[in-house]
């Protein structure tokens, strides 16, 4: 049985992977969490209890603690997740996501080759180390058509992005100067159930229920390509047990929208299913309030995913239509797990 460690397993899209390799016999499942503000193990509840499952609370940034953690569990694949991924706070606060991203990065890689270096080799020819990246690394797409390839050049703007940025790098150079057997994915915006509420589509669902501001910036002409997370958890697997060792890999849902249509679009599903609406609120729609814009905001993402669809027979199941309509209907059906977030219960 392969046995996969997933590094913040108890994130909304670590999550989703860990569930999705649970659903299967073939896996056993080591989960690396530090549990901050973001980390959620009731988004784990399904399986936290299978003999298949483990769950460390772990700091990636614990040399010592990730040693005893690959020694103990000995996996024959790393999917590394763990980040700090919120950009409006790598700007009030980039200092936790240059030690987290960054330095987590490389303390995981370091401890990790060396696990790999005591291998036999059959297992040490099997073993791969999969970092999980975002398209936020590319930057800016300049016109209507382009969209980020596997070759884009870097450029970040954000704080969190370039501390992803930064984090591709070492894995790209511990693979060229050791030979250590890494892959690297960079996808798109995900969606979908146990997304966190500080996120744009779960902070418009719940605000507009409880008939608050549905925060815009600017107006809400951003780009982005919208990812279902079931469907970024499918590619993520994929990658890591089939993908090509020193590959990258773009991993895109085919949906670009802009945010205002995004925000529009829930409104509209929720006119449907949830028609009983907070005192005074005629449309969910005038609830929407635009905001001062976010300082150094990208306008457009896009991404070419035809290089996993090519080569991994990989493409989303999910078109924003459906992915969306399963979001919110997640959500209406899931109030104990977001009322446990927003009061922070989740946390004890």
């Amino acid at each position: 049985m392969t046995t996969v460690l997933v590094t913040g397993g108890a994130g909304f899209i670590g999550s989703a992977v860990i569930r999705h390799l649970m659903n299967g016999a073939d896996y056993r499942v080591v989960n690396v969490d530090k549990l901050t503000y973001a980390g959620n193990l009731e988004s784990l509840a399904s399986i936290s209890g299978h003999s298949r499952y483990s769950f460390e609370q772990v700091d990636i940034c614990d040399a010592t603690e990730i040693q005893r953690v690959l020694a103990q569990y000995q996996p024959d694949i790393i999917m590394h997740l763990a980040a700090e991924s919120h950009v409006d706070r790598s700007i009030d606060g980039p200092a936790e996501f240059i030690h987290t991203n960054i330095i987590g990065t490389y303390t995981l890689l370091e401890q990790a080759r060396q696990y790999w270096l005591t291998l036999g080799e059959v297992k040490k020819a099997g073993f791969r180390f999969h970092h999980v990246s975002t398209d936020e690394v590319y930057g800016d797409l300049e016109g209507t058509d382009e969209l980020f390839t596997e070759s884009t050049p870097y450029a970040p703007s954000s704080p969190y992005s370039a501390s992803k940025a930064s984090s591709d790098h070492l894995v790209r150079a511990w693979h060229r100067t050791y030979g250590f057997p890494t892959l690297i994915t960079n996808c798109s915006n995900n969606y979908g159930p146990y997304h966190f509420p500080e996120k744009l589509i779960p902070l418009v669902i719940l605000n507009a229920l409880a008939g608050k501001p549905l925060p815009v910036y600017g107006r809400g002409h951003q780009i982005r390509d919208w990812l279902y997370v079931e469907d970024h958890a499918r590619a993520l697997v994929l990658v890591a047990t089939t993908g090509a060792i020193a590959e990258t890999y773009n991993i895109g849902g085919h949906n670009e929208m802009q945010n205002i249509e995004v925000v529009k679009t829930i409104c509209q599903l929720l006119e449907e299913l949830a028609p009983d609406k907070p005192a005074g609120v005629e449309q969910y729609q005038d609830l929407i309030s635009y905001v001062a814009d976010r300082a150094g905001h990208d306008v457009r993402y896009a991404i070419d995913a035809s290089k996993i669809q090519q080569e991994l027979n990989w493409t989303p199941l999910e078109t924003f239509e459906s992915g969306i309509r399963k979001t919110v209907q997640w959500y209406l059906a899931n109030q104990a797990w977001c009322e446990h977030v927003l009061d922070g219960s989740y946390q004890q």
